[in-house]
């Protein structure tokens, strides 16, 4: 007999104020997009090999071989179904396993690219295209991460051999952390300390083989394995994480990664005419993809609690009727609808920044470095900003979903779990906003020189009315109009980096004055980040959007996340003078009545994100809003419940119970 089709959300669904399909296309970037994602999602939600229901379950050893399973059947996929470069980097994605085949297309691939020659990419790049070598990106050490220009290792070169000699001189100096490293990959990019006669060259990168392409053992003079155990069940546990050390490993000099500087066979260091900026545009694209992915992640989380918060019902009955759902209390709005907000305006910042990596490269190429120092601090600070922001908000999430949120079923903790490192690798969130405090000190140093202001700097150009201008604000409903939004949150940011600049102008050392306003320095940062995302999400709405309704919904986003974030930071408004008390209230009181217009329309919204069930990974964020009977269903699939009773019984319970327990004397 066939069961009845459950779907509790149905109502919810009927509320929908817009074109949820329209809205898809949006969220996606195109229709293209959008297609390609939905087929590739589908294929990897029905195929069992990528099954996802165990992964909280299994031991380490079980998981990592899951891994190497469902990586081998996606390379076979990709090949079989021919997919597109395109497609197969979507189906890595939605097999949602952190795997070594991350940092291979991710990072190894990126990095030989960007800063081989021709002919090394020629060598290397088609061996890496068809995974006849595998690769990781080994720069992090024991001592050191953020702080690049302190790496340990060596690579001192031997003019008799035409070899360098790679050398990890202490304990320090073994390379730590390397996703795909502990024990898959055959190659590495390594960076080390470029030693020619004596004399230190600083970092650079090198290809060095790790392990035998015949038998996979590792080759002479590397000690090499997987760091251990890392936070949470499942998740990023199914990376090999390693440590790598280097006893005088001897490569060929060719394979020094020579785009920007070279070392001859004479032993001559020499600077290649291609500048070393162009290693930004890089770094730019990878930032870009991280910011994309905070989105996504946030997203998910955010899906998870609104379909749950719209299933649970939490006291408020009426004569015996159906208690409320927590999604009607405005506690469980003001909390999860700014997050909501934060993921769509996470995800227009991303759009726009690919298309600043498009404009930086086109510029690099021709030799036009004049934005870079802009797009470098900007793609710093939205790595950070939207990092942080994700992290907590998934949190947020799993605290929004109550006591079941602490289940692995949930989805919630793991998805935590996997995300959470992202605060840290590509750059330290708090480092990163140092480098834009730096930046925007600097730049407010130089107004008045007639240098011009690009980019994400240009409102600085108005320096004397930014620092004067009073807020035109007099009821609620203003707050609705992009321009005094706008103008509220540059107020902000420019006096923000005017008082840290005058602050540090009191110090006789710079560098002193820097440190001891450290904390200083990165709320600025962080306020100019926000002015940014805001200004971007406002730039959206500016184009045309098909779509019965969409537009709208967007503008309710767009208002929601710029004004949460005044009444969060109120402080910061106030102490500047960019705003008054009444006027902050005010973005308060337009602020409720906005959850209320957004609240028929909250399941739809997380409905265009377009989320498969296998993606989510999670029991309470259901399509279909069936949670109960799953919840259910799942607990009996622990293998604590393999048996009625539990293993160790007659050993250590029953002696309890019985009183057998021997009694030490006295």
């Amino acid at each position: 007999m066939a069961t009845e089709r459950v779907d509790n959300l149905a109502g919810e669904r009927r509320k929908a104020e817009f074109d949820v399909e329209a809205m898809k296309i949006v969220w996606a970037g195109s229709k293209h997009d959008l297609d390609v994602s939905d087929r590739i999602a589908r294929l990897v939600a029905s195929d069992p090999v990528f099954g996802k229901d165990t992964r909280t379950t299994l031991d380490r050893k079980e998981l990592f071989k899951n891994t190497l399973r469902k990586v081998a059947h996606a390379w076979k996929q990709i090949n079989e179904l021919r997919l597109t470069e395109e497609e197969a980097s979507r189906l890595r994605f939605y097999i949602d396993q952190p795997a070594y085949v991350d940092l291979h297309w991710g990072m190894f691939l990126p990095a030989i690219k960007g800063q081989g020659t021709e002919e090394q990419q020629a060598k290397w790049l088609p061996l890496a295209y068809k995974m006849q070598i595998i690769g990781c990106y080994a720069q992090t050490e024991l001592g050191h991460g953020s702080n690049v220009q302190g790496l340990e290792t060596t690579a001192t070169f031997d003019p008799q051999t035409d070899e360098f000699i790679i050398h990890s001189p202490t304990l320090t100096s073994s390379k730590w952390w390397p996703g795909g490293l502990g024990k898959v990959s055959t190659h590495a990019v390594v960076y080390a300390r470029l030693i020619v006669d004596g004399k230190d060259y600083g970092v650079n990168g090198f290809i060095v083989q790790l392990r035998s392409l015949d038998d996979h053992s590792p080759l002479p003079g590397i000690t090499v394995g997987d760091i251990g155990m890392k936070f949470g069940n499942g998740a990023y546990n199914s990376m090999d994480n390693g440590v790598l050390t280097f006893d005088n490993v001897r490569i060929p000099r060719d394979q020094m990664l020579m785009r920007v500087a070279k070392v001859t066979r004479e032993g001559k260091y020499v600077p290649s005419d291609v500048p070393r900026q162009i290693l930004y545009g890089t770094m730019v694209y990878v930032r870009q993809g991280i910011v994309s992915d905070a989105s996504i992640a946030l997203s998910r989380a955010v899906t998870i609690a609104t379909r749950y918060s719209a299933v649970r019902r939490q006291f408020g009955s009426q004569n015996g009727g159906p208690e409320t759902k927590v999604i009607d209390y405005k506690t469980q709005q003001s909390r999860l609808f700014p997050l909501l907000a934060t993921a769509y305006a996470y995800r227009f910042v991303s759009e726009w920044l690919s298309s600043l990596y498009t404009d930086v490269t086109q510029r690099l190429q021709a030799n036009d470095f004049s934005v870079l120092p802009e797009a470098h601090a900007c793609t710093a600070g939205l790595k950070s900003l939207t990092t942080s922001i994700t992290a907590d908000g998934i949190e947020e999430c799993r605290k929004l979903c109550g006591g079941h949120g602490y289940l692995c079923s949930s989805g919630l903790p793991e998805l935590f779990a996997v995300y959470v490192p992202t605060c840290t690798y590509e750059g330290d969130n708090v480092v990163l906003q140092l480098q834009v405090a730096r930046f925007l000190v600097k730049t407010v140093a130089q107004l008045g020189s007639g240098e011009p202001l690009v980019g994400t700097t240009a409102y600085m150009g108005r320096a004397e009315h930014l620092l004067q201008c009073k807020s035109s604000v007099q009821n609620p409903e203003d707050w609705l109009n992009p321009d005094v939004v706008l103008e509220a949150f540059e107020s902000r940011a420019f006096r923000m980096s005017v008082d840290c600049a005058k602050n540090l102008a009191k110090f006789s050392k710079p560098k002193e004055g820097f440190s001891e306003l450290s904390a200083d320095l990165v709320e600025a940062a962080i306020a100019h980040c926000q002015l940014i995302v805001v200004s971007k999400f406002i730039d959206k709405l500016k184009q045309d959007i098909p779509g019965a309704g969409v537009k709208q919904q967007l503008e309710i986003l767009c208002s929601i996340y710029a004004l949460h974030l005044l009444h969060k930071h109120a402080g910061e408004f106030l102490s500047t003078g960019s705003l008054t008390s009444k006027q902050v209230a005010l973005a308060n009181d337009i602020l409720r009545s906005l959850y209320s217009k957004l609240r028929p329309n909250a399941i739809a919204l997380v409905d265009s994100f377009n989320y498969t069930d296998h993606f989510l990974g999670s029991v309470l964020g259901r399509y279909d809003g069936n949670v109960y009977p799953k919840l259910y269903e799942e607990a009996w699939k622990d293998p604590l419940n393999e048996t009625v009773v539990p293993e160790g019984y007659h050993e250590f319970v029953r002696p309890i119970l019985k009183q057998h327990l021997r009694m030490a004397r006295l």
